[in-house]
């Protein structure tokens, strides 16, 4: 990631400024007990033995912590598996699988707060790395799958968008982009039993993921909590269209059978078996030994029908729903919303709710005011009040005020403008035609650029390139 190898560059650092709070400090600091299960990713030092951990979950705000620190990891074996302030060996359980175990410790959490502390309220982050690469489920969920996805990208890409139209989810003009240009047709598509295993997997994945919530909200049922609690489900990005090459990995295999750390796998499974890296379609992704991904064409799937990817900020890289459950609070049941958001309203929204109070400083530094809006007006059906939305992300660049969405990928110097509300799947650039707003828009984001410290992209390759770290896994460009 850029953000590890940039430590002069504020914003870059990959490690969580001393200037921001986290919702576990505002929380905690306002009575609440504090949970995370799942995945950090905010630090740069991912094991214990490098020492420093102010900025581990327990030092920023979090009660109890089970996960990982970085950012991926096999589900089997993960080298930076952390259990509040210590690293720890991966269970030799062959049951053990890191989705489920996320699920299991965000119940214990709940459980053992409600027990041991009943007067205070908890807020808990089950942050899942499924379905994040690599292909790792377990066989029996996998084997649910067995030929769901043996129509191909093409069909399922439009059965999708029909079902979403029918759901009232997306509008019933709404268009479906051509699939990616440097993907075949299903029907020409080689390696196809391989091609609907990376999808099979995937959805096992999911589907794990779906039955530890499922857990988690029964053990809220069952302590009576449910209707009092705001749950918050949302992913953090669109699908990943990443595909792995057995140089993926920068490390050398040990010459024992041991492990490199701190990476998101080893060169050998727990048990001694030598991993096999990369996607090859000799070999069938899903079990402790392989990692895999699903890449370019079930990514174009996922992200059906918009286009791009995580990385990018066009709608197949930022837009994803959010669904908010909270019987006490929400009156609507199961109504749709269509305001926009952003991951940053998150922490604005639960201060709100938990009527928290911000703070002014941090072991004695000023902390920033808090980004976000709160969506409690959409909550209750009160339309929104959000001001524009802006974003940077590994020099793709984008702007929303209303209906209208400027944006521009990270390898082209043309910004396009689309209509929202007529054109969701941004097909028809109207930059051309609506030069003077494309311009004042283009103004306002490197405004928001300047107050909130964005580097140009071509600045930070320059810096990286000269430590000798290479963005090979950006996706290549594309129509």
């Amino acid at each position: 990631m850029v953000a590890h190898y940039d430590d002069d560059l504020d914003g870059y650092r990959g490690d969580l400024s001393k200037s921001c709070a986290t919702i576990g400090e505002v929380l905690k600091a306002n009575g609440y007990g504090t949970y995370l299960s799942g995945k950090w990713h905010v630090c740069q030092q991912l094991i214990e033995e490098q020492g420093d951990k102010s900025n581990w979950p327990r030092s920023r705000g979090f009660d109890r912590f089970y996960g990982i620190t970085g950012g991926a990891a096999s589900y089997f074996d993960l080298p930076t598996l952390t259990e509040d302030d210590c690293t720890i060996e991966t269970p030799k359980d062959a049951d053990y699988y890191f989705t489920d175990a996320v699920s299991d410790h965000a119940c214990s959490f709940i459980k053992d707060h409600l027990e041991q502390r009943p007067d205070q309220p908890f807020f808990l982050y089950a942050a899942y790395t499924a379905p994040h690469w690599p292909l790792h489920a377990k066989p029996e969920t996998i084997a649910k799958y067995k030929g769901r996805f043996s129509e191909g990208w093409d069909t399922l890409r439009q059965e999708r968008l029909k079902r979403m139209i029918e759901m009232g989810i997306l509008d019933e003009d709404t268009q479906l982009t051509a699939r990616d240009s440097t993907q075949p047709a299903w029907e020409d598509a080689p390696n196809r039993e391989w091609q609907e295993r990376r999808m099979e997997v995937y959805a096992a994945q999911v589907d794990s993921m779906d039955q530890g919530i499922g857990r988690i909200l029964e053990s809220l049922e069952a302590s009576g909590e449910l209707d009092n609690t705001l749950i918050l489900f949302l992913s953090d990005n669109g699908a990943c269209a990443e595909e792995i090459f057995d140089t993926f990995f920068p490390y050398e295999k040990p010459a024992g059978k041991g492990r490199a750390k701190p990476l998101s796998c080893g060169a050998y499974t727990r048990d001694g078996r030598e991993m096999k890296h990369g996607n090859d379609p000799e070999i069938m992704p899903g079990d402790e030994t392989t990692f895999q991904s699903y890449g370019v064409a079930w990514a174009n799937l996922s992200n059906a029908p918009f286009r791009e990817y995580k990385h990018f900020v066009h709608e197949g890289g930022i837009a994803t729903p959010l669904i908010a459950h909270w019987p006490s609070g929400i009156e609507s049941k199961g109504a749709l919303r269509r305001e926009t958001g952003q991951l940053t309203d998150i922490m604005a929204t639960i201060v709100d709710v938990c009527e928290a109070e911000w703070p002014d400083e941090r072991e004695g530094k000023s902390i920033l005011p808090c980004e976000g809006s709160s969506l409690r007006r959409s909550f209750a059906a009160e339309g929104s009040d959000r001001p524009p939305l802006a974003w940077e992300h590994e020099g793709n660049c984008g702007y929303r005020e209303g209906k209208w969405k400027l944006v521009k990928r990270w390898d082209r110097s043309n910004w396009e403008l689309y209509d929202m509300e007529a054109d969701r799947s941004e097909m028809n650039d109207l930059a051309k035609d609506e030069t003077e707003l494309a311009a004042e828009m283009r103004n306002k984001y490197h405004s928001w650029a300047d107050r909130v410290g964005v580097v140009e992209w071509g600045e930070l390759e320059s810096a990286r390139n000269a430590r000798g770290v290479y963005t090979d896994w950006m996706p290549h460009p594309h129509d």
